[in-house]
């Protein structure tokens, strides 16, 4: 992982006023059901708070380390180190933020688009945005079955790679119904990747090795890196002034990558229980769809806020604080699950999981280069 002694010796800097948050939780009297789910609840706002403060060192910001990449980061740290320290009855509250809590912060990431932003950056964005999520997750199938890995592994790296980073890998960790450490590997292999081009696409267009028009290299932005904050980063690194507007272009071409989340979680939901139904040993029950319904709240969301954009009534600037107000509680609480996803992987896990995810993330890496590159060359 990325900078991880500097993390380390933070989190162990503050390790006795842990102890104590611990000491303190364990002595308050709380019905017994409840108090364990609150328990690691809080315990996981705290680690939480402090990946917010982490990702404002400048550091963290050059990398373009999200609060979410710092928290899986911090949960991770915890898991290889104080994990002896809480009690096991606090894991039902580490387990709701990865479910519930997930689902909530998936939903609410809604207010992130509009539908208006599909229309500005055109249809050939939206083509190649689909042919790269089609493409990226069927290779990523295909390239598993080849490496001989866990399938579920495989799913969730593509997906990672495919959509929109770690979020698509939260989103998808429900259908998939995967142990945690798989998601975390997928996270990993998108923070590695992800920053490599987040440096990498700007060095390459400013030395002419990419010849694309400013339009071009927006999509192609915003269509093959991983990380919305990648996309942000790389943009602005290609186009400090903002004249040529390819961070703007980058991003949107991102979001509606984003936005192409929830039809990719039904139409794997549904064939995930195709699949599972075939491995039945007699054949005749069948595998249980799980519906992804936080999907359908996603999709919700970004045509209510469509909506409340295009009411003359409603003053832009105070529905501004407003989605403002409500995407920093959604990252925090996005945070919260990828922390806690973070405090269930241990680096034996990773061991176990081997190189394999890493080769498949770098094949998927080199698919996003090259094809996305063709692709907008033809269709953009």
């Amino acid at each position: 992982m990325i900078c991880l002694q500097p993390l380390l010796a933070i989190l162990l800097h503050h390790q006795n006023e842990i102890k104590s948050f611990i000491k303190v939780m364990g002595k308050i009297k709380i019905s017994e059901k409840k108090g364990n789910v609150i328990h690691g609840v809080l315990l996981i706002a705290l680690f939480s708070m402090s990946a917010f403060y982490i990702a404002q060192f400048q550091w963290v910001k050059n990398l373009s380390l999200s609060p979410l990449i710092v928290g899986i980061i911090l949960g991770m740290i915890y898991a290889n180190s104080l994990r002896n320290f809480i009690p096991d009855t606090w894991v039902p509250g580490i387990k709701f933020c990865t479910k519930r809590i997930l689902r909530v912060g998936i939903i609410l990431y809604g207010f992130r688009l509009t539908l208006q932003q599909v229309f500005d950056v055109g249809m050939s964005a939206f083509v190649v945005d689909c042919i790269i999520i089609c493409g990226t997750i069927f290779l990523g199938i295909l390239f598993g079955k080849l490496y001989k890995m866990d399938s579920d592994t495989a799913l969730m790296t593509s997906t990672g790679s495919a959509i929109c980073g770690a979020a698509a890998v939260l989103g998808a960790e429900p259908v998939v119904k995967c142990e945690a450490h798989t998601t975390a590997v997928a996270v990993s292999t998108v923070v590695i990747f992800g920053t490599l081009s987040m440096f990498l696409y700007p060095i390459a267009y400013r030395s002419g090795i990419l010849s694309l028009s400013p339009e071009q290299m927006a999509i192609y932005t915003g269509s093959t890196l991983h990380e919305v904050a990648h996309v942000v980063g790389a943009g602005n690194a290609m186009d400090a002034t903002g004249a040529l507007h390819i961070a703007d272009q980058a991003t949107i071409t991102k979001m509606i990558r984003v936005m192409l989340l929830a039809p990719v979680l039904v139409i794997m939901s549904i064939a995930l229980a195709r699949v599972r139904s075939r491995k039945n040993a007699n054949g005749k029950s069948k595998g249980k769809i799980t519906v992804p319904w936080f999907a359908f709240g996603f999709l919700g969301i970004i045509i209510l806020n469509s909506l409340l954009g295009a009411c003359s009534f409603i003053p832009a600037d105070g529905l501004k604080v407003c989605t403002d107000a409500i995407n920093s509680f959604d990252t925090f609480l996005l945070t919260m699950a990828m922390t806690a996803l973070g405090t269930e992987t241990s680096f034996d896990k990773f061991r176990q999981a081997g190189a394999k995810p890493f080769y498949l993330a770098g094949t998927l890496y080199v698919w996003l280069i090259v094809g996305g590159y063709f692709l907008v060359k033809i269709l953009a």
